[in-house]
């Protein structure tokens, strides 16, 4: 995610400074918005000189203090509260007061990271969904706490990078997750229960409801893990049965067997 959102932004004009854990990451994180951008030169989209401006504008850096200037800051690390939460208390003391803090999560509860800072009416939630350069919807999610001027700079960023800005109450999923994994979990329930083999449900929902890909292939693209995650978090918000993963995903997980990732999910890879 952090390539495509630099690739994104960075194509939009702006200058975007990446931090990873480790240097060897964030330079990782360049040489992927790199050769991502030098295929589209290879198939005529754009010119060598457009490609070098927008790697002229990606700094990357191991070092959080990098982000101080920051007008808005996006963070897209693991789908954990409890790490989010001290991501979020550590941005509050280095990102210049009027910044824009904002995470990219799919499904936990930006109210809580707000309360981490001291600025929570500048703090919201902005979902890009993978692979972001793609992807052309961006949910623009509102916790109690945030202010009108936050929302508004939120969804014109998020417009300015080409992409289609939906305004969501900060509740568990929001919109696309909400609908989309009770379905994901409900094909998982289908082939354990013998309805139809993992085949037959993939080919069914691409071809009676036009879906780009079947739930299995879409599960092993998102990830497992990432997953049962969402599922735990819907689950514990709305204690829908159709939000209680299915016993098999947890296996799979337990077994590393995680999807594309790994090598290993509903297929190999």
């Amino acid at each position: 995610m952090g390539s495509g959102l630099a690739e994104v932004i960075a194509r939009a004009g702006m200058d975007v400074v990446v931090r990873s854990r480790t240097q060897a990451g964030a330079d990782a994180v360049l040489t992927k918005v790199g050769d991502g951008l030098a295929r589209h030169v290879a198939k005529e989209r754009m010119t060598e000189d457009d490609r070098q401006a927008i790697l002229g504008r990606i700094t990357v850096t191991d070092h959080l203090g990098q982000l101080a200037d920051c007008d808005l800051v996006i963070e897209s690390i693991v789908e954990d509260l409890d790490i989010k939460r001290a991501m979020f208390a550590e941005l509050e003391q280095i990102v210049k007061p009027e910044g824009i803090l904002a995470t990219n999560t799919s499904t936990l509860p930006v109210v809580e990271l707000a309360m981490m800072t001291q600025r929570p009416d500048r703090v919201c939630g902005i979902h890009f969904f993978n692979p972001a350069p793609m992807m052309s919807l961006v949910e623009v999610i509102r916790p109690l706490t945030a202010s009108d001027d936050t929302m508004s700079a939120a969804t014109q960023f998020v417009e300015s990078c080409g992409k289609d800005a939906v305004v969501v109450e900060d509740r568990a999923g929001f919109i696309v997750n909400a609908l989309l994994f009770p379905y994901l979990n409900n094909a998982v329930r289908m082939l354990e229960s013998g309805t139809a083999s993992m085949d037959a449900i993939d080919t069914a929902m691409r071809g009676g409801c036009n879906f780009p890909m079947g739930p299995f292939a879409l599960l092993d693209l998102v990830g497992l893990d990432t997953s049962v995650a969402i599922l735990d978090a819907l689950y514990a918000e709305y204690r829908d049965p159709n939000y209680a993963a299915v016993p098999r995903l947890r296996r799979m997980v337990a077994a590393g067997h995680l999807g594309r990732k790994t090598g290993r999910g509903f297929r190999q890879y």
